[in-house]
This record gives C-alpha cells, structure tokens and sequence, in this order.
C-alpha cells in the first residue's frame, strides 16, 4: 500500500513539474506586440492632430500647432519598448512613459520622454522631463550622428525605477539614474510636435513588462 502511495505521489509530483515547465516563458519570448499592424488597438489619441494606420504603419500627421499623442490604454512601471520610427520632412517625436494628462487636453501633467528627432545635434535618445526640468540628460556628442535620416530607425528603451536607458540603431545613448524622479508609473505615449513639426511613421512596436521581476 506504501508503495502505491509513493509511486501515485511521484506521478503527481511528475505531473506538476511537467507542467511547471511548461509555463515557464522561453528567454525572449516575454515581448507582446503593442500594435497589430491593423488599427489603434490598445491605443487612444490625445489632442486633435492625426493618427492612422495605412500598409502595417502607425502615421502621426500634426494638423493644428499644437501638441498631439497617441497614449497607451494601459499604465507601465518598468518595461524595455522597443519600435521603429521614421521622421518624415522634419518631425520631431518622442517616447512618453509613465505620463498622464489632463482630461479633454493635450496638456501633459506627468511624464518624461525619450527625445526623437532626425535632424543632427537635436539629442535623439536623451531624455526630457516634463516637471520643469527640461533636459536631464543627452547622448554624447560623437553619437548625435547615429540618428537617419527619412529612415528607418531602430529604438530600444528602458525604464526600471528611475534608471533610464536607451539605445539607437544598435548604440548605446544614454544609461542615467534620476536623482528626482516623478511618478513611477503611467502610460507610454507617441508624441508630435507643435508647430506642424510632427509627421512620424512608427511600426514593429514591443513591449517586455518588467514590474513583476
């Protein structure tokens, strides 16, 4: 009878550890798209200007002089995003994370952003805050010139706590820890620019949620 009840507990134990196995997630297989390439699933646009999504691609169009995103329907803590962009003429753009903004507006009440802009010397992958402190950190000088162009561009990011990481076309940016960071969660959101400054084409979007590591 003992050992009837061994081997049916092994069995058990079997059982659980096959299955244990198979919920573990293989490494790199903990990334989950973040547009479909269809529509604005999962996304909702901030202000008045354009966001369309024509042939796999993400188009923001500013119309207005104003500012204008496209945010997250879900909030983010720590997580590495990464996509594609491309500045069409001369858009300038960026990566908003944990961001907030006031009801009806464009008006931004939290957040930072990680800088795009294709024009030389413009510090795309520094990071800009948006309490006042403006600029809290550029690339070094010698990879100002890692950005291209009206062409694709490949943007990795990371946000865990307040330390904050980017990479360009391969390249390491910039790699800072906020000495006062704000908030420490809320939506990723696409932006562009006042000024008619704005027209961005973005695909190949991914998110890997790290809060839970």
């Amino acid at each position: 009878m003992a050992s009837r009840f061994a081997a049916a507990s092994l069995l058990c134990l079997a059982a659980l550890l096959a299955f244990a196995q198979k919920k573990e997630k293989i490494p790199g297989d903990d990334w989950i798209s973040l547009f479909n390439g269809t529509d604005l699933s999962g996304w909702h646009k901030v202000g008045n200007e354009s966001w369309t999504v024509e042939n796999g691609l993400i188009h923001g169009k500013g119309l207005t002089k104003d500012y204008g995103y496209l945010e997250t329907e879900q909030p983010y803590k720590d997580f590495q995003l990464a996509l594609r962009f491309k500045c069409v003429g001369d858009g300038n753009s960026g990566v908003f994370f944990h961001s907030a903004f006031k009801p009806g507006t464009a008006d931004v009440t939290q957040g930072m952003q990680f800088e795009i802009d294709c024009n030389m010397m413009h510090h795309t992958g520094g990071v800009y805050a948006e309490d006042g402190r403006q600029w809290v950190v550029w690339p070094a000088p010698e990879n100002e010139s890692v950005v291209r162009m009206a062409e694709w561009n490949d943007y990795l990011v990371e946000v865990v706590g307040n330390r904050y990481k980017s990479r360009l076309n391969g390249v390491p940016m910039v790699d800072f820890t906020d000495p006062k960071p704000g908030a420490p969660d809320g939506t990723i959101a696409l932006q562009l620019h006042a000024g008619g400054r704005g027209n961005m084409e973005f695909k190949d979007i991914w998110i890997r949620d790290l809060s839970h590591r």
